[in-house]
């Protein structure tokens, strides 16, 4: 049973799982909206969120924590001078999941994620 359990995993060991968030923020950042499954989409929302909270202060310590998470120049400079300034007025909500369709193959539950 997983009663309060606080993530999904994804069926990937941790490492893998946070390969692929990372991957998934990076997307998400870069592209704006992205489909995807819906437990997937579900748990980026989470991590993309705090990111976002994280990159509102501005400062060279919120670029440092969230080149941490990423590991990628290009989208911790969109995130913190570009994406986030948009949200200042914002407490969370960042993001919006709309599910779409169920996959051909193994019927999985795909949705799209994307920045309000």
């Amino acid at each position: 049973m997983r009663h309060r359990h606080g993530y999904r995993k994804l069926g990937r060991k941790s490492q893998h799982r946070a390969a692929l968030l990372k991957n998934l923020a990076i997307a998400l950042t870069k592209e704006g909206r992205i489909e995807t499954t819906l437990p997937k989409a579900k748990e980026l929302r989470k991590y993309y969120e705090k990111l976002i909270t994280k990159a509102l202060k501005g400062d060279f310590n919120a670029h440092r924590a969230i080149f941490a998470q990423l590991q990628c120049k290009e989208s911790t400079k969109a995130l913190v001078e570009d994406i986030a300034p948009e949200y200042k007025d914002r407490n969370g909500g960042y993001t919006r999941i709309i599910k779409t369709r169920v996959r051909r193959g193994d019927a999985a539950e795909m949705a799209i994620i994307e920045r309000v």
